[in-house]
């Protein structure tokens, strides 16, 4: 079998050297997490099972669900930033 003529060497792959350290969530990003998810979840609960006559929940009305989902998104977005 004739040799080709021009001879490919492949160069010896190098990872690239590890410079970054390891990402580290700070301390207070899980507790804030969960707590925003609960709070959420509790708004919400409660806004369906307080009766109608209730002031401070008949007084926002339908806003009550608002609040809850922005707590549960908030907490959505910080799980993002956990490593």
């Amino acid at each position: 079998m004739p040799k080709s003529k021009t001879t490919r060497k492949k160069a010896v792959y190098t990872p690239p050297a590890k410079t970054e350290a390891v990402k580290v969530s700070p301390r207070w990003l899980a507790p804030t997490m969960v707590a925003a998810w609960i709070i959420g979840i509790v708004w919400i609960a409660v806004f369906y099972i307080v009766p109608p006559g209730t002031p401070f929940i008949s007084t926002l009305g339908n806003w009550n669900l608002l609040i809850g989902f922005v707590f549960i998104i908030f907490g959505v977005v910080l799980s993002t930033r956990w490593r």
